[in-house]
């Protein structure tokens, strides 16, 4: 049995981002100020974003358009394939139909451009030369760096230290779109230079480099800040993955019974989900869908549903998340970018209201299933992807057990091209399975702001 791909002419690229807000019971909580406490306003967020992405972040309209200059640059990768792993099925015995659309195929080598390339070029619309972010493993950095080299901007990247370790060719990549690459913590910001002096060996978090990033931005005129994750526009933007895999599998005379997609953030969950979760909401189909996160950073099933701020030096707003904390550190693991210690506010928003359910998968588990893909379907999954694989297999084993055939759809975020030293180690032994501790959920939870 030979792999299937479905894929759509590049005239069916969609035309307009799908924005869940517009199907929701009950509308997201509103994002707070973080000085004031109350609901923030455009003006708040002008020093940081610019206008046209702040009035999506709030937009309850059902369908955004995008712009044209943004679908050209799509063209040079989407339609992104949506495959039929009939190979993985027979590895499994398994009657369940399993389907993966894969994200790997841009040229940064993941989802991360479908909302890099519309970031940039709203920036540039509106006058700014220089983006200035964060990124974990890396996949984000260089989406922007990409993003910002098409559109003739700077960029600079405070990447988390262990990843600018661990990760050396994804640094190397981001340098090569033309981009500066900082490890965080670092000793070029006030938010930076406060965590060195109590932690000099610290290995860094996104909350860290987020605060320096913001902090950049927040002081310097010609420069915005951008986010790869968690923010309502950002996952707005991925919908195209989605809204995509809806027709292919109308060309596949199909309908997934369940959606997957491992989840750190929130934005390459969002973009297969969401408008499969509109459709949920909506009354026109039924489909389980599952977010899969590590059980070393698990914000969805350990963490609280509360108001907390988006970065460790609290100069970001409040929004309502599941979070651990904005203390949390994680640990030194391979999980790649999925170590953010809260989840997109509209993903933990679904959460709450039953439309979607949440798990953790440990990071040898992971390994073990992303090396059961490769082996079947010949493409190495980002460390991240791997969690969602790993809970293919074991809803595809399940379908065995029950003798049940049930449709299965997950994205493959991302290649794992530059994470083979993660692959090694697995394959060497030298990496260890870790459950964040409950006492330090405990004490970082104990710092949530007295909000909402």
């Amino acid at each position: 049995m030979s792999t299937i791909k479905y894929l759509l002419p590049e005239d069916r690229i969609p035309t307009a981002w799908y924005n869940i807000q517009a199907d929701l019971p009950r509308p997201v909580p509103p994002t707070l100020h973080p000085g004031t406490g109350q609901p923030i306003g455009p003006d708040d967020l002008a020093p940081l974003f610019p206008m046209a992405l702040i009035m999506q972040e709030v937009s309850a309209e059902q369908y955004i358009e995008i712009p044209a200059p943004v679908r050209d640059v799509y063209r040079q990768w989407r339609p992104t394939p949506l495959f039929r792993a009939r190979r993985l099925e027979a590895m499994l015995d398994t009657p369940a139909r399993i389907y993966y659309k894969y994200e790997g195929v841009s040229p940064a080598g993941s989802h991360k451009p479908n909302t890099a390339v519309a970031q940039a070029f709203y920036n540039k619309e509106e006058g700014i030369t220089k983006l200035v972010t964060e990124t974990g493993a890396g996949q984000w950095g260089s989406s922007l760096a990409m993003a910002c080299a098409f559109f003739g901007m700077e960029c600079k990247v405070f990447m988390v230290r262990v990843s600018y370790e661990q990760k050396p060719y994804r640094r190397g990549l981001i340098e090569a779109y033309g981009a500066s690459v900082t490890p965080s913590p670092s000793p070029e910001t006030n938010a930076g230079r406060a965590i060195l002096a109590e932690h000099p060996d610290s290995t860094g978090s996104l909350g860290i480099a987020i605060s320096e990033a913001v902090e950049v931005a927040a002081t310097h005129a010609d420069t915005k800040y951008s986010l790869g994750s968690v923010l309502n526009h950002v996952l707005l933007h991925q919908t195209v993955i989605g809204q995509e895999a809806l027709e292919q599998f109308a060309l596949a005379d199909d309908y997934p019974d369940i959606v997957i997609a491992c989840a750190g953030g929130g934005s390459n969950f969002a973009g297969l989900a969401f408008p499969f979760a509109g459709k949920k909401m909506r009354g026109e189909a039924d489909t389980r869908i599952v977010a899969v996160e590590p059980a070393a950073c698990p914000t969805l099933t350990r963490g609280q549903y509360a108001y907390d701020f988006g970065d460790t030096a609290h100069l970001t707003p409040m929004v309502k998340m599941h979070t651990l904390g904005s203390t949390f550190i994680p640990p030194s693991i391979h999980a790649g970018g999925l170590r953010y210690h809260g989840m997109a506010p509209l993903v933990s928003h679904l959460l709450d209201l039953g439309q979607i359910e949440a798990t953790a998968v440990h990071q040898l588990d992971a390994f073990a299933a992303g090396l059961q893909f490769a082996r079947a379907e010949g493409i190495i999954p980002a460390p991240e992807s791997n969690h969602a694989v790993a809970q293919v297999i074991a809803e595809a084993l399940r379908c065995k057990a029950e003798g049940v055939s049930q449709s299965i759809v997950f994205n493959l975020s991302g290649h794992g091209h530059f994470d083979m030293q993660a692959y090694m180690d697995y394959q060497a032994g030298k990496l260890q399975d870790y459950d964040y501790p409950a006492e330090e959920i405990t004490m970082a939870l104990a710092g949530l702001p007295g909000v909402g």
